[in-house]
């Protein structure tokens, strides 16, 4: 009886042990969930179908924008002018490629909830590129009014094709430099010494650089712009709670009322719709001027509906469409400035990514294997022929903390649908004819939220102390005003190479490169103990941050950890089980 007794108390002891311990883990990782209270579906989520495809058409709506604008730019330099059809099929193309990056992204690379796309770090490069006298325009006023467009040279060709092809292979050969980059786990070096300074500082100033984008679109009808960032603080704030009765049918029980926050799931959405409406009843009651000159045009719903009828039904985009690529030295290297700018403001949406989508850090494997990967996409789309590279989304990731979904398989939702809606190219006109105002209210949202996650990272650091209130304020302050000064004055920098000069150039006129580079060369010299947390893994990380790591492995290496952990919990259950038995015995 008391051998019994003693093993009672025992096993009383025992579990009074095992329940404190489990308080106090309860309690470490009670800061770390409290990200992912406000998330509808973190990462790893997987909502309904038809959520998906909703909330994959919402973050669809998002990047259109974007990816929409880059071969609208290229359209003047490439002197493509009335050749709709081929205007098209660039437009056709930079979408299909952006949704087969997004899916290499999330289902290779970094693994988060974040959309690939045409990206205006390659803008600058093939501008200045196609500047070079053996590539202008044949006639002086084309770069403005454009060719025809169906002019053919000997071989066949389209005139604007070889300039197609020549920044196609200063693309394809530029983001090899990429891809070894991230194979060779060079980034995770330097992001052993990459912390808040140097991250806060690339974070916000792309949201802030941005403002002119979303400020140009809203300017052509500040009224409608503003109404559309209404409805998207009251669908996601102020509604946000409100559930609403939805009849769904479920096997079994048939038909039943199923309540939806409709207004927290669909924000952007629900805004971009009630907003293009406004404008549709505005146009056809004749509230909005008939010239195109005059303020408020651009809100009408009618004024690109002969892109409709200008594209086509079904094309799918092949290699090779606009010819072989060709290669040279000076294209390369120009296109190279691009390449490096665009992987800085990739690896600053990976943090704010994970941050706003409920994962931890991204380890340096999962950022070098991003990297690497959307190296490899840039390659595609260089053989393809979209005319441009990919990179990370930033508005994307801002519609995340807007719509609080940051589920991966959304994200993958809207690759596939950013393949077949590039492959029909009809379907994706119809988007192309939102009002530009519309635009830009969702943009204004949009960039806002991004600047405002780049600021969080603050919370890392000790703002009392005064070397890291410089060290921010450097950052932010010159990572505005030295691209201003130097777009304000092109001919500033001569160094005797035009190679260099234009690599210096693109560097140094992007804000995001700027403000980083600043801020990560003051924290690493500058003296000090209170230099916050390194953002490569260094920071203090819960048991339940080491868990979340899983969300960036592979998928055949979470089934192969997954089968061990499984086999090692049957194995210790079948070695523990003859010891419960003989002592019950």
């Amino acid at each position: 009886m008391e051998e019994s007794s003693d093993k009672a108390n025992g096993m009383e002891v025992e579990m009074k042990c095992t329940s404190q311990l489990q308080d106090d883990s309860d309690s470490n990782e009670v800061t770390d969930t409290t990200r992912k209270d406000d998330l509808l579906y973190s990462v790893e989520d997987n909502p309904p179908w038809h959520l998906c495809i909703l909330l994959g058409l919402q973050q669809y709506m998002t990047a259109f924008g974007s990816t929409l604008t880059v071969p609208l730019v290229l359209a003047g330099p490439l002197c493509i002018g009335s050749d709709l059809v081929g205007q098209s099929q660039l437009i056709a193309t930079t979408f299909f490629m952006a949704g087969v990056s997004t899916l290499l992204q999330t289902i290779f690379g970094i693994r988060l909830p974040i959309i690939q796309g045409a990206t205006f770090a390659f803008l600058t490069p093939t501008v200045a590129i196609l500047k070079l006298p053996e590539w202008m325009c044949l006639d002086a006023s084309n770069s403005t009014t454009g060719v025809t467009g169906t002019e053919e040279t000997s071989d066949g060709d389209k005139e604007w094709y070889s300039r197609m092809r020549e920044f196609q292979g200063a693309i394809c050969v530029a983001s090899l430099f990429q891809v070894l980059i991230g194979a060779t786990g060079l980034l995770s070096i330097i992001l052993r010494y990459v912390g808040p300074l140097t991250i806060t500082p690339t974070i916000t100033l792309i949201g802030l650089c941005l403002f002119p984008v979303a400020a140009d679109k809203a300017a052509t009808h500040w009224g409608i712009a503003m109404m559309t960032l209404f409805l998207i603080a009251l669908f996601s704030h102020y509604l946000g709670w409100l559930n609403i009765p939805l009849p769904t049918y479920k096997k079994g029980q048939g038909c039943v009322i199923t309540r939806l926050p409709l207004f927290k799931l669909f924000p952007i959405l629900l805004a971009m719709l009630t907003a293009w409406l406004l404008c549709f009843i505005l146009t056809v009651a004749g509230a909005f001027p008939d010239d195109p000159k005059a303020p408020g045009y651009l809100a009408r719903t009618d004024t690109r509906l002969d892109v409709i009828h200008r594209s086509d039904w079904i094309r799918v985009p092949y290699p090779g469409q606009w010819g072989l690529p060709t290669v040279s030295a000076g294209a390369v290297f120009g296109m190279l400035a691009g390449v490096l700018s665009s992987m800085i403001e990739s690896v600053g949406d990976y943090y704010a990514c994970a941050r706003l989508s409920g994962a931890p850090p991204p380890p340096p494997r999962a950022v070098n294997r991003g990297i690497m990967v959307e190296g490899i996409a840039c390659i595609l789309a260089g053989i393809v022929g979209s005319g441009n590279g990919t990179t990370s989304y930033s508005e994307n990731v801002g519609a995340i903390g807007i719509t609080r979904v940051g589920s991966r398989r959304v994200i993958q939702t809207t690759g596939v649908l950013l393949i077949l809606l590039g492959c029909v190219g009809k379907m994706g006109a119809v988007f192309i004819t939102i009002p530009d105002p519309v635009v830009g209210g969702m943009f204004l949202a949009m960039f806002g939220m991004v600047t405002a996650v780049g600021l969080s990272n603050l919370q890392y650091v000790d703002l009392n102390a005064n070397r890291n209130l410089f060290i921010l304020a450097s950052s932010i302050f010159l990572g505005i005003a030295i691209p201003d000064w130097i777009n304000r004055n092109p001919g500033s920098i001569n160094i005797g190479n035009p190679i260099a000069c234009q690599i210096v150039k693109v560097l140094l006129t992007t804000s995001m490169f700027v403000g980083g580079a600043i801020g990560f060369i003051l924290d690493a010299t500058m003296p000090g103990k209170d230099k916050g947390t390194s953002l490569s893994g260094k920071q203090p990380q819960s048991s339940l941050e080491s868990r979340e790591k899983s969300i960036y492995d592979l998928p055949l290496c979470w089934m192969l950890k997954t089968a061990c952990k499984d086999s090692h919990r049957v194995e210790t259950n079948v070695i523990n089980e003859p010891h419960i038995t003989s002592e019950r015995l």
